[in-house]
Formats: C-alpha cells, sequence, structure tokens
C-alpha cells in the first residue's frame, strides 16, 4: 500500500477545471517533483491533499493516506494529521508565518496544538530544529520576527516548522523559488539531508531542481497528468510534446553555446558610481562601491549577484532614480544628473525600465492601449489619439500580442502577457537602453523563454543596449554577451559570457555556478559550495568583502582589499586569481 494514493483527483472552480482526474501515488521515503507551469494544478493538488482547498472549490476523486481517505474527512481528523504526520513548506514564509509573534513562540505552538511539548520542553525542542536546520545563534533567533530575517533564514524556519513533529509526508511548494541561487542550494540540500525516511513531494517548475533532487516526476498541464515516471527515464526520453517543451525551455548554465555580439559604440558609461543609503536617520548603507561599467549598442549586459549585492541599487542611480553620491552617468555622450527630475525628456526617454513583476507594474485601472501609449502622451503630447492607438498596435505586434489586446485590463493577461506589455511600454518610444530589473524572473520556463527569444529579436532588429539584472545565472547565460558579478556593492568580476561561464576567475563566481541546478540527472550539480549569506552593507568585513565566506581566504584577505587585475579575459577583484583553479 502507497502511503499517498491519489485516483482521479477533480478540483473545480464552477465550470473551470483546476485539477482533472489526476492520479498518482508516493511510497514511504520517496522523494517525488511534481513539476508544471503556473496554472497547471500543482499547489491545488498540494491544498487538496491536505484539505485546505477553500469552500468554493468542488472536489472530487480520491486520496488516500496511508489507507484513510482524506477528501470529505472531518476537520478533526485532518488537524491530526497536519503538522504530525503531513507537514507543509509553503512558497512565499514571509506570508505563511505571522508576522506578530516571535519566531519560538510560533513553533511552539505546533509542538502545543498537538500535546508533543508544553513551556520548557517545547521551548528545547524547538531551538533544537532551528539549530538543525543551521540557523545561526538560535536561542536569539527564536526571539525574533519573522521580518527580522532573511529571506533564507525564514525558510529554514518553515523547514524547522515542518518538521518538528517528525512527519511522514513533507509537501514543499516551490520553496526556493524566491532565493538566490546559493540559499536555493543550501535550503535543497537541507532537505535531503534533514528529511531521512520522510517522502517528499517536491512541487516545482524548476527541472533543474526536480533532476538532481527527485526519484520521480509528475508533470501536469491543464489539471492532466500528462507523463510521469523515474525521473532519469523522463528526462533521457520524453514522450509527450509537453514535457519535450518544458525540457527544451529549461536553462543550462552548462552548454556550450552563448548569444553572438556585434557591438557597436558605447551607449551607456556608469563610471565610479556611488550609493549610500540613510539608515535609521544616522547610519549610512553603502549599497554601491566605485562601481564601473559600460553597454555598447547591440549588447546585452547582465549584472548577477544574490539580493543585498547592490545590483539594483546600481540601475536605478543609473536611471536617476536612487540618486548617486558620486560618481557620473554618461547616455551617448552626455552627462546626466544624478537625479531624474534634473534630466531632461530626452535624457529620460533614452532609458526606460522593464520591472521584474510584470502585473504590479501596470496600472490596474488602465487598458493596455493606454498603459502603452502613456509614454507618448507625455513625451509627445501634440501625438493624437489616432496616431498614438496605431503606434501602440504596431509596438504589441512586435512584443507578440494582436490587436485584440489593446482593450483589455491587466488582470485579464496572463503572467507572460502582462510582460510584453510592460515591454511594450518601455520601448514604444524607442529608448537606446532598456534595463530589464529581473524581468524574468517571475515567469514559467516556457514563457521565460519567449520572452528572452523576444528581448533577443528586438535588439538584432533595432541594435538596443540592454542592461539585464538578474540572480539566475542561467538566464545571465542565455541572454548577456558580457557579465558583471556584483558582491556587496562591488563588481568582483566582469568578463565576456564565454569567458565567465567556461572559466571563472573569482571564487564567488565559482560558488554561483556551482550552485546551480542543471536538468540533468546524470549531472545536476546545484549543491551548496558557500556558506551562510551575503553580510550586511551596514557593517561589511574588514579587507575582501567576501573572504568571511571564502573558502580560499588567507590572512591577507582579512585586511586588505583587493585590486581588479586582468587574467584570462576576466576582470577580477582577487588577490589570488588565477591560482584558484
Amino acid at each position: 500500500m502507497s502511503l499517498l494514493a491519489i485516483d482521479k483527483l477533480a478540483v473545480r472552480y464552477g465550470s473551470e477545471a483546476a485539477v482533472n482526474g489526476l492520479s498518482f501515488a508516493l511510497e514511504a521515503g520517496e522523494s517525488v517533483g511534481l513539476v508544471g507551469e503556473s496554472g497547471s494544478g500543482k499547489s491545488q493538488t498540494a491544498l487538496a491533499i491536505l484539505g485546505l482547498l477553500p469552500a468554493t472549490a468542488s472536489v472530487g476523486g480520491s486520496v488516500q493516506f496511508d489507507g484513510t481517505e482524506l477528501l470529505g474527512a472531518h476537520e478533526r481528523a485532518l488537524d491530526r494529521l497536519r503538522a504530525t504526520r503531513i507537514a507543509m513548506v509553503f512558497q512565499d514564509p514571509m506570508q505563511a508565518l505571522n508576522p506578530y509573534l516571535t519566531i519560538g513562540a510560533q513553533l511552539g505552538r505546533i509542538l502545543v496544538r498537538h500535546d508533543l511539548a508544553v513551556g520548557r520542553a517545547a521551548r528545547d525542542r524547538v531551538i533544537a530544529m532551528l539549530e538543525r536546520v543551521g540557523l545561526p545563534d538560535a536561542p536569539r533567533q527564536a526571539r525574533a520576527f519573522p521580518h527580522e530575517l532573511s529571506g533564507g533564514m525564514r525558510q529554514r524556519v518553515m523547514i524547522a516548522s515542518a518538521l518538528l513533529c517528525a512527519p511522514e509526508l513533507l509537501i514543499a511548494d516551490e520553496p526556493t523559488t524566491a532565493l538566490d541561487v546559493t540559499v536555493q542550494a543550501q535550503v535543497l540540500d537541507l532537505l535531503e539531508e534533514l528529511r531521512e525516511d520522510t517522502a517528499l513531494l517536491l512541487i516545482t517548475h524548476d527541472l533543474g531542481v526536480v533532476a538532481g533532487r527527485c526519484e520521480r516526476m509528475v508533470v501536469l498541464e491543464r489539471g492532466r497528468v500528462v507523463e510521469q515516471g523515474a525521473t532519469r527515464d523522463v528526462f533521457a526520453a520524453p514522450t509527450h510534446a509537453h514535457t519535450k517543451a518544458l525540457l527544451r525551455a529549461a536553462p543550462r548554465v552548462d552548454a556550450s553555446d552563448v548569444p553572438a555580439c556585434e557591438a557597436g559604440a558605447t551607449v551607456l558609461a556608469i563610471d565610479g558610481a556611488e550609493v549610500r543609503y540613510r539608515v535609521d536617520g544616522r547610519q549610512r548603507l553603502h549599497a554601491v562601491r566605485g562601481v564601473d561599467l559600460e553597454v555598447r549598442k547591440g549588447e546585452t549586459v547582465a549584472v548577477v549577484g544574490e539580493s543585498g549585492s547592490g545590483k539594483s541599487s546600481l540601475v536605478r542611480s543609473a536611471l536617476g532614480l536612487v540618486p548617486a553620491t558620486a560618481g557620473r552617468v554618461v547616455l551617448s555622450g552626455h552627462a546626466l544628473p544624478p537625479d531624474i527630475n534634473d534630466r531632461s525628456l530626452a535624457a529620460r526617454r533614452g532609458m526606460q525600465l522593464v520591472f521584474q513583476d510584470p502585473a504590479g507594474s501596470l496600472n490596474p485601472q488602465l487598458r493596455v492601449v493606454d498603459i502603452v501609449g502613456e509614454p507618448i502622451a507625455v513625451h509627445e503630447p501634440g501625438a493624437n489619439g489616432a496616431a498614438r492607438r496605431e503606434r501602440v498596435t504596431r509596438m504589441l505586434a512586435r512584443t507578440g500580442l494582436a490587436a485584440e489586446f489593446l482593450e483589455r485590463f491587466p488582470h485579464e493577461l496572463s503572467g507572460g502577457q502582462a510582460q510584453r506589455v510592460a515591454i511594450a511600454r518601455a520601448l514604444v518610444l524607442e529608448p537606446e537602453v532598456l534595463v530589464c530589473d529581473e524581468a524574468v524572473a517571475a515567469l514559467d520556463g516556457t514563457v521565460r523563454e519567449q520572452v528572452l527569444e523576444l528581448l533577443g529579436k528586438i535588439q538584432r532588429d533595432s541594435g538596443l543596449a540592454i542592461v539585464f539584472i538578474t540572480h539566475d545565472l542561467d538566464v545571465a547565460r542565455s541572454i548577456s554577451h558580457r557579465v558583471a558579478v556584483m558582491y556587496l556593492g562591488e563588481i568582483v568580476e566582469h568578463a565576456t559570457t564565454a569567458a565567465l561561464f567556461g572559466r571563472p576567475q573569482h571564487p564567488y563566481t565559482q560558488a554561483l555556478l556551482t550552485a546551480i541546478p542543471v536538468p540533468d540527472p546524470q549531472n545536476p550539480g546545484g549543491k551548496a559550495s558557500l556558506a551562510g549569506e551575503i553580510p550586511s552593507a551596514l557593517t561589511p568585513p574588514p579587507g575582501c568583502a567576501f573572504h568571511p565566506r571564502c573558502p580560499h581566504a588567507r590572512e591577507r584577505c582579512h585586511s586588505e582589499a583587493p585590486q581588479a587585475l586582468d587574467i584570462s579575459g576576466s576582470r577580477v577583484r582577487c588577490h589570488f586569481a588565477g591560482n584558484l583553479q
């Protein structure tokens, strides 16, 4: 008898089928990946297992756990199973954790609720689990509130809460989607290490994660299972067209090909950029430290690094959204004032920005025709409505959207369609530089591939210069011609894409590449080789900023900041670059 057996599960909301006849099983101690794009029914399946679907859902079929039917079970019966025998790690720990309770109080309530421990015994058990998941100074962190922890630390707390009662089945719903690649590797290693005999149902759209972490996989499309089997077999010989499309769209950091480029003259030059923020009215947070960067016509430069590395602060200072405290920005030979309010309309239209969250960056009260046409109205007030509409229609067509989308509101668009609208809005003024700030981070694999191909085509057609901010090196490899790696406000390595991915010189770059999961069960990668998280910019380490996490650090690194060196085609800030291979 399987630990979990799902047979012909159906979840409907009115006439819409979120899950349609889904069947698969999970054995004790087994790890299974539930794979699919947004809307495929992955999370709805998890909620159905736990009895957490809303009252508006109509549910049919069967979900049996250890021989017990869960669908239609009384709430008290489900409560006895939740946390103790079946536990869940949610995608967004900030939403799943109670902001009004300390970490220790929240986890302690789980033990008290299930009569497993009270008082000092509960506190000791909570701290022991927090230590087990690698939370530094667990007694202190137990007194902290969720907002006082980093994203990686919050996800460790979620894992601790799920494993606190030693469940037999752990459901992890996109547990690493919002995390940096290094933290993702740490969290996945942690899950693998701690679950012991616990069965794992890993819900994800990342085939690289499935390749290295799951023995079997189930592929969903629009609520149906289209393929399932041993992970190695599915990757080696997929039979369904949707599985093949997902595998084709999965970025490969180990791929040999990189985008070709015939770059022209320098369009954007950032010289000695410094960005400081005032914190609590007193402390000065040094977010960007003397950064130089240039982008040429027809070229894409990716700026990569973990959260807190200064990527967004750098490009926002170039855009004038965050005034730089030092340095200068030169656009097509003209030095720009640091504040966007002091820049001319021509300078503003020369650089445009595409945000990470397409839905959040579009005005929900405007139709697409007005969203894309708004920049024209601002920069060209003399253009009449008919001319504006015609230009919007042409721009939408360039981004792959038909005229039928003109009258739609943002909530009527899919994620990929909304991002195409955001790109159309940014390009309708024909800027010289397009800045993409994590512009595909919220998109599924096939949609992400479509958007990246779209940007590449537009660039080839127009000679557009692109600055692409991302924490995903897979994406950087697939779209960029040069890559700048940032760490704690500095560019620690800058090279062509081929040089950086072929032979990275800085130990931080090497660690980032090692942590990236590869969609290949034979060589999955994705292992944590970097401990801890990026330090606070309020209290940066002395000497080389990377030395507290660097496996090659020596005495000199603790006190002396490295200068940039040219090594094998890379510009590297490391005392021992060239001698670390």
